[in-house]
């Protein structure tokens, strides 16, 4: 398969989980609902575009937008700074169709960092040097593309009521399968044991190696003790990396 044909084939995916997500609703707690495959596509498709091609060996998966990284950028665990000085994305972000006066959406502009992202990317700049050397056998995804507020407070798909996770899951679950099927790991690393479980879920009875990192967000004790550390020796005891 030709580079460009899975870059393609994950952009028609995308826009694919997107109208299914748009379709679904949620109740209070939640007050604001954010799509970044809307309003932030221009940078998303361009990083699709960028490092989807080609076959990798590693597809990271994280649990959905965090509210300065995916929200802003558009970009998985996309910290501003690695997603514009490292990856070389900057794009137009526009407005949500409701925007939450509590997590205004500033695009590049947005001065604030993703700790989780800014670990990450971190991690993986300091092994290995620029985004191409990365991105040529690994990919970094988000499981769930939409971001959920209680006005201030951030909210994870897995405090949602089953009535409003499973049709949410269903869609999340075929997108997974989707890149997958487009990119052929021989690995899926869910990063905590949020993503690792809906991988272990969604791709049942395929052929896939599936396993987890720590997630590296700041509410994490174990994370703030070392985080790099601590996914180098977890990707090192699954035989990934080299300790």
């Amino acid at each position: 398969m030709e580079p460009n044909d899975t870059s393609e084939r994950l952009i028609t995916a995308a826009r694919a989980l997107s109208t299914a997500v748009n379709a679904l609703s949620f109740a209070p707690p939640v007050s604001h609902l954010y799509n970044p495959l809307d309003y932030a596509w221009a940078p998303h498709e361009i990083y699709l575009r960028r490092f989807g091609g080609g076959r990798k060996k590693v597809i990271f998966v994280g649990m959905n937008p965090g509210p300065f990284g995916m929200v802003q950028c558009g970009i998985p665990f996309g910290e501003i700074a690695a997603a514009r000085d490292w990856m070389g994305i900057e794009a137009q972000v526009d407005k949500p169709v409701v925007e939450n006066p509590k997590r205004p959406i500033e695009g590049f502009a947005c001065t604030r960092s993703e700790v989780s992202g800014r670990r990450l990317w971190a991690l993986f700049q300091q092994r290995f040097g620029t985004a191409e050397q990365f991105f040529a056998e690994h990919f970094v995804a988000n499981y769930c593309p939409l971001a959920f507020f209680d006005q201030g407070r951030n909210l994870t798909p897995d405090k949602l009521p089953t009535a409003e996770s499973a049709p949410l899951y269903a869609a999340c679950d075929e997108h997974l399968r989707q890149i997958v099927a487009i990119l052929q790991p021989e690995w899926v690393i869910g990063i905590g044991a949020f993503a690792e479980a809906r991988a272990l879920e969604a791709l049942k009875g395929e052929p896939r190696k599936i396993g987890k990192v720590l997630h590296p967000s700041p509410a994490s004790p174990a994370a703030n003790r070392g985080w790099a550390e601590a996914a180098t020796r977890q990707l090192a005891a699954l035989g990934l990396w080299a300790d």
